[in-house]
C-alpha cells in the first residue's frame, strides 16, 4: 500500500513541475515578446563597435582589458542596489514627482527667432538637453524628446513634462554633442528624427556604433577621446569643441557595462566660453579644465540623480558648486533634473539644496524655467520657480 501510494504521488508531482514550468516559460516568451516589440527589435540597445572603431578605442589610454576606465580610479556602481539602498527605493517618502504641472516658456520658438543680443544664450528643453548659441553657432546636447528614458516604451523612467519645444520647432543647429550612451542622454527616436537635418553628431569613442545602427551616416559621425577637439567655422571666427574629462560610466545592456566612453565638453567661441558636465562625479580633472580653458561665462553642471552609494558617478548640488568653482565658472545653470525620477531624492530637492549651497559659496546661478533662452553675460534669471509647482498643489487642495 505504501509503495502504490508513493507510486501513485510521483505523475501528481510531475505534472504539478511541468505546469510551474509551463507558467514560466510562457512568462519568459511574453516579456521577450514584450521586449522585442517595445524595443524597436532591441534596436534601441545599440551595437558593439568593431573594425577600425574598435581599433580607435583601443588606441586610448583609459581602454584596458576591453573596457574604458576613469582616471581618476572612481568606484563605479555595481550591478544592483545595496540592502539599505533597495528599502529606500521601495519605501522611502520623498516626494519624488512635481504634484502639479511644471511652469514653461509659452512660446520656445517665437523667442528662438530673435537673435541673441550678447552672442551667448542658453535655452534648458530638460534633464540635460541644451540649446547653445554661442557666437553665431547653435549647438544641441544629449537631446531627448522621448516618453521615457528607457530602452522600452512602455516601461522606465517617465517625463514629468511635455518638451518645452516640439523636435520639429527646433531652429538648425550646427552640431549635437553627446556625453555618453545612457538612455536619459542618447535616445534613439530623437537621433533617427535628427538624421534628416543633415547635422553632424559629436560622441564618446565607441558611441558611433549606436549612431551607424540607428542610421546616422558615418561621414556624420566624429569620435573623440579626452583632450581631443574639433572646429566648426575657419580662422578667428571658429568654434572649437573639445571633450574634456567626466567621471561616470557608460551601458545599454546587461553585457556592455563601459564598453563606450564618456566625456564632457568645452566650447570655446572667439568671445565666449561655456562648460557642459554631461553625467559626473567629481574629479581632480576638472581643475586642470580650468587651467587650460577656463574662465567659463557659463557652465551647465549635473545636480540631480545623486546619492551616497552613487556618489563617485554622480555630481549632486554641493560637489557641482565644488566642480563650477574648479573650472573657473562664472555662472552655473543646473541640469539633470526637473524631468525625470531617476534617484531616490525629492524631485525639487536638488534645486533648493543647490541654491542654499549657491548662496553660502557666493556662486551665481542661472534657473530659468523650461524652455526660456537665457543670456548668461547680460541678465539673471534665479527665480525659485519650482516652489510655485508646490504652492499651486497646496492651493488646489484647499476647499
Amino acid at each position: 500500500m505504501r509503495d502504490a501510494f508513493l507510486g501513485g504521488g510521483r505523475p501528481k508531482r510531475r505534472g504539478l513541475w511541468r505546469y510551474a514550468l509551463g507558467v514560466m516559460g510562457l512568462g519568459a516568451g511574453v516579456g521577450a515578446l514584450l521586449t522585442w516589440t517595445t524595443t524597436d527589435g532591441l534596436q534601441s540597445f545599440g551595437a558593439r563597435a568593431d573594425g577600425a572603431r574598435l581599433e580607435r578605442m583601443k588606441a586610448s589610454s583609459r581602454y584596458q582589458a576591453g573596457i574604458f576606465i576613469n582616471t581618476a580610479g572612481a568606484r563605479l556602481p555595481q550591478n544592483g542596489p545595496d540592502w539599505g539602498t533597495l528599502k529606500e527605493m521601495l519605501f522611502g517618502t520623498q516626494q519624488r514627482t512635481p504634484p502639479s504641472a511644471l511652469p514653461m516658456e509659452r512660446d520656445v520658438a517665437a523667442a528662438l527667432a530673435k537673435q541673441p543680443e550678447s552672442g551667448l544664450r542658453v535655452t534648458w528643453l530638460g534633464h540635460s538637453t541644451l540649446l547653445v548659441e554661442i557666437d553665431g553657432f547653435r549647438i544641441l546636447t544629449d537631446p531627448i524628446w522621448s516618453e521615457r528614458a528607457s530602452p522600452s516604451t512602455i516601461a522606465g523612467p517617465k517625463r514629468f513634462h511635455p518638451p518645452p519645444l516640439p523636435l520639429d520647432a527646433l531652429p538648425e543647429v550646427d552640431a549635437v554633442l553627446l556625453s555618453h550612451d545612457h538612455y536619459d542622454h542618447l535616445d534613439m527616436p530623437t537621433i533617427r528624427a535628427l538624421v534628416p537635418r543633415q547635422v553632424t553628431f559629436y560622441a564618446p569613442l565607441g558611441v558611433g556604433a549606436h549612431l551607424e545602427k540607428w542610421g546616422v551616416p558615418a561621414e556624420r559621425v566624429v569620435e573623440l577621446d579626452w583632450w581631443q577637439e574639433v572646429s566648426l567655422g575657419e580662422g578667428e571666427g571658429r568654434l572649437r569643441m573639445v571633450a574634456t574629462p567626466a567621471q561616470h560610466f557608460s551601458g545599454r545592456g546587461l553585457t556592455d557595462r563601459n564598453s563606450t566612453s564618456w566625456t564632457s565638453w568645452t566650447l570655446l567661441g572667439p568671445r565666449h566660453r561655456v562648460f557642459f558636465s554631461g553625467d559626473t562625479g567629481l574629479t581632480e580633472e576638472f581643475a586642470e579644465v580650468g587651467r587650460r580653458f577656463g574662465p567659463f561665462d557659463v557652465t551647465m553642471f549635473e545636480v540631480g540623480a545623486f546619492h551616497p552609494s552613487w556618489g563617485s558617478i554622480h555630481l549632486g548640488p554641493q560637489q557641482a558648486l565644488k566642480a563650477h568653482e574648479m573650472v573657473r565658472g562664472r555662472t552655473l545653470l543646473p541640469i539633470h533634473w526637473g524631468t525625470f525620477s531617476l534617484a531616490l531624492h525629492a524631485w525639487d530637492a536638488p534645486a533648493n539644496e543647490l541654491t542654499a549651497g549657491a548662496r553660502e559659496r557666493g556662486v551665481s546661478l542661472l534657473t530659468p524655467v523650461l524652455g526660456r533662452p537665457v543670456e548668461p553675460t547680460r541678465e539673471r534669471a534665479d527665480t525659485a520657480w519650482w516652489s510655485t509647482v508646490q504652492t499651486a498643489a497646496v492651493a488646489g487642495d484647499a476647499p
